[in-house]
């Protein structure tokens, strides 16, 4: 088995590639460097000259709030992005993974989103993805669409992060206490991805570290476990308005996951712990 991984820079896509590599298994990473996903014939030339048997679409537009003033460009990688790589995967015969957000759902209530609930984005992004999916659920019979949330990961910018800054430099941090949903590590996330493509349970997945929690509860866990003594004080998302709207409500059912015979994900917690060791480990590691 061949695994075609695009979006090889990312958080999810380089840690997609770590996770293969150690179970030997054949990839190659491919970025913005190697063909753009919205040429349809640089993509399907680059698909054809790797002939993957998998390919683990993790390439996005990712920044929310700028894809409210640039939606073409957004629409432009993960809607028609996603529909060359579908036609990339179909060209050469593979299976796709294709990676999606809780942000497809209107974040209403306080249930658990499950996979065949009704899409209803609130944002230009969670549209997007709503275009993705389509282009592979229209198309394809053997793929996984993953529904994610919230990750944070070892190469790139992400909430851990941006707290862990913050939280050495200031005595207290405003955070939005009324969004609620689950933080996903993209080590684990890479894991269930692995796992999946050795199988054919094809369809639409729910994937994210188990607990629900929202950001002012997450922001207090990271100082916590990180020592700071920042103080957390919780707003609503009307103190803290964002050119995009947030859904509330971004928790994702694991049932499915479950029903296939996968592992769940581990704890919130226990991914926090050991993302801030793999941070500190890359902190201690020797400049190249």
């Amino acid at each position: 088995m061949k695994v075609l991984v695009t979006g090889a820079a990312g958080q999810l896509g380089h840690d997609v590639i770590q996770e293969l590599e150690s179970r030997g298994i054949p990839c190659l990473g491919a970025d913005v460097a190697d063909f753009d996903l919205t040429d349809g014939d640089a993509a399907r030339r680059f698909t054809e000259e790797y002939g993957p048997d998998v390919i683990v679409h993790c390439a996005a537009y990712t920044n929310v709030d700028r894809a409210e003033s640039e939606p073409e460009i957004c629409a432009g990688v993960n809607g028609m992005g996603t529909l060359n790589m579908v036609r990339a995967a179909l060209a050469v015969g593979a299976r796709l993974v294709y990676i999606s957000t809780d942000y497809v759902f209107p974040g209403d209530g306080e249930r658990p989103w499950e996979p065949e609930d009704e899409y209803g984005p609130l944002n230009v992004y969670g549209m997007s993805k709503v275009q993705g999916e389509n282009a592979v659920r229209s198309l394809m019979t053997r793929f996984f669409i993953l529904r994610t949330s919230w990750v944070f990961g070892i190469n790139g910018r992400n909430f851990v992060r941006t707290m862990l800054r913050l939280g050495a430099e200031k005595p207290e941090l405003r955070v939005v206490d009324d969004q609620v949903g689950s933080p996903t590590y993209t080590r684990d996330l890479a894991a269930v991805i692995a796992d999946m493509i050795g199988t054919e349970k094809y369809g639409i997945y729910h994937t994210r570290n188990e607990g629900f929690l929202s950001w002012a509860d997450f922001a207090r866990m990271i100082m916590q476990k990180a020592g700071l003594p920042c103080r957390i004080i919780p707003v609503s998302s009307a103190e803290y308005p964002t050119p995009a709207r947030r859904p509330l409500n971004s928790r994702l059912s694991g049932e499915r996951l479950l029903e296939a015979g996968f592992k769940p994900l581990p704890s919130v917690e226990n991914a926090l712990d050991r993302y801030l060791a793999e941070l500190a480990a890359e902190a201690a590691a020797p400049a190249p």
